[in-house]
């Protein structure tokens, strides 16, 4: 007789698989409302693609966890459904970000405190000059003191600071929260933004040959060094007062459409009315260590990074994060622990499934390093999947974003070697959906040459979508 368990788990297996075989590419959907647009970040999946599986699989009140949140796309959709969303991750502006994101704050209030830090940094900026600049040349240590005078004009860095100043006297958390996202979302875009860099967004920043500021004065002319070398690229700097403005003015619209700012009404045109929200809970944590007490999780929805770092996501996010009083060393430290960096130092490599272990040997016989960097990923990547199976309840789903990669021209297949190793470990993995990357709006890694140095291919066409289903047990 087949058992209930059984037949539960061969129902649960089969709706994962018709998910997983729809259409998972949402091209010609918005995925710009609500505050998923607050600040740039590279590789984002469209909201709608959570919102799939968090309406399939979860009812209102059940637990939704992304343990590398990212941007957090997965925790704003949990909250937006109902659902209690939790998210962790280890990068600060990660976790910045998505806690902006979801928070409640006063819209009145948010516009005339905006102003006011506007109106009072322009002030310093224009007559507290000399007390601005003598504060920079104690903030950083020398070493991230001339990464910040390599990337930022003098001007901009006394506006920046004039900012900051304001910003730091907000007493309530949110709120101050709110404006250092705005401000760090003037530095970190894809080709303005207020620093001397392109490509910010892109997580692949190279530094402008030449730059005219909001006054028209030249800060940055490298032209006569690059002419016979390289393509000249020019910038416009705006004024950051100008574009600070306008950033969290933007952000605030986004608020009123959520209905997320007291004294509004509760409007939620895209999802269920008087439905109960409960706030997600978001804070920093590591995937292969989560926070969390065993069997507790209803679903969860997150996109592990690529391996050998190829998507750098500290190498963008230290232009901000060094306002926020973070070091070039700290930050280096930090970069370290990501899942999928290079250095292999005093790592731990677990021993894995075969397939995966053959293409581990592959790559190594070719470049015995990216061999160690594969395996400390997959090895740590093991960790992860471990620890989902572990908080996870029985019956409950794990569905990875990826992307694939190729290193030393090696296919390292990620999709499949995720799967099998979290097959080994008692997941069922019903299927690998594929979505079609729309390329006019993924932000993914710019500049020529990526796929010759281990990362990942100059341009992806399309990514894979891995569901990992926690069967239930008959009882003993």
């Amino acid at each position: 007789m087949t058992s209930v368990a059984t037949v539960e788990n061969q129902t649960a297996l089969e709706k994962l698989s018709r998910l997983l075989a729809e259409d998972l590419d949402f091209h010609d959907q918005d995925s710009g409302y609500a505050s998923h647009n607050f600040h740039a970040f590279p590789a984002k999946f469209p909201p709608q693609l959570p919102r799939k599986f968090i309406q399939s699989l979860t009812i209102p009140g059940d637990t939704v966890l992304d343990p590398m949140m990212g941007s957090g796309t997965t925790v704003l959709e949990a909250f937006l459904l109902g659902r209690k969303a939790i998210g962790f991750d280890i990068d600060p502006l990660a976790i910045l970000l998505t806690k902006t994101k979801i928070s409640s704050i006063n819209q009145h209030q948010a516009v005339a405190l905006g102003r006011e830090i506007v109106g009072r940094a322009k002030f310093a900026f224009y007559r507290c000059r000399s007390e601005i600049e003598s504060e920079l040349s104690v903030f950083w240590d020398e070493k991230t003191k001339d990464f910040v005078n390599y990337w930022f004009s003098k001007d901009v860095q006394i506006a920046l600071k004039a900012i900051l100043n304001e910003i730091e006297k907000i007493d309530d958390e949110e709120l101050k929260d709110f404006f250092r996202l705005s401000f760090s979302a003037i530095i970190i875009t894809k080709s303005g933004g207020v620093s001397l860099a392109l490509d910010l967004a892109h997580t692949r920043p190279h530094r402008v040959g030449l730059a005219v500021d909001w006054n028209g004065n030249v800060v940055c002319d490298l032209t006569s060094d690059d002419a016979r070398t390289r393509r000249v690229y020019s910038k416009k700097i705006r004024s950051p007062f100008e574009e600070f403005e306008r950033r969290f003015t933007q952000n605030l619209r986004a608020f009123l459409e959520m209905g997320l700012s007291t004294g509004q009404i509760d409007m939620f045109d895209l999802f269920e009315e008087n439905m109960v929200r409960p706030k997600p809970y978001v804070s920093s944590g590591d995937a292969q260590n989560i926070p969390l007490s065993s069997s507790c999780v209803d679903l969860i929805v997150t996109s592990p990074p690529y391996a050998s770092n190829a998507i750098d996501y500290m190498r963008a996010h230290k232009f901000s994060l060094v306002w926020f009083g973070y070091s070039i060393d700290d930050l280096a430290v930090q970069r370290k622990k990501y899942i999928g960096s290079e250095g292999t130092k005093d790592v731990y490599l677990n021993t894995l499934p075969p397939n995966t272990m053959e293409i581990i040997e592959r790559l190594s016989s070719i470049d015995r390093k990216k061999g160690l960097v594969l395996h400390r990923y997959y090895s740590e990547m093991r960790n992860v999947v471990s620890e989902m199976l572990r908080v996870l309840k029985p019956g409950g789903t794990a569905v990875f974003v990826v992307g694939n990669s190729k290193i030393r021209g090696q296919d390292v297949k990620i999709p499949e070697c995720l799967s099998e190793i979290g097959e080994s470990l008692g997941f069922l993995v019903p299927r690998i959906g594929v979505r079609q990357l729309d390329r006019n709006r993924r932000m993914m890694p710019a500049g020529a040459n990526i796929d010759t140095k281990s990362q990942i291919q100059q341009r992806m066409h399309e990514e894979y979508v891995i569901g990992f289903y926690k069967p239930l047990r008959e009882p003993l």
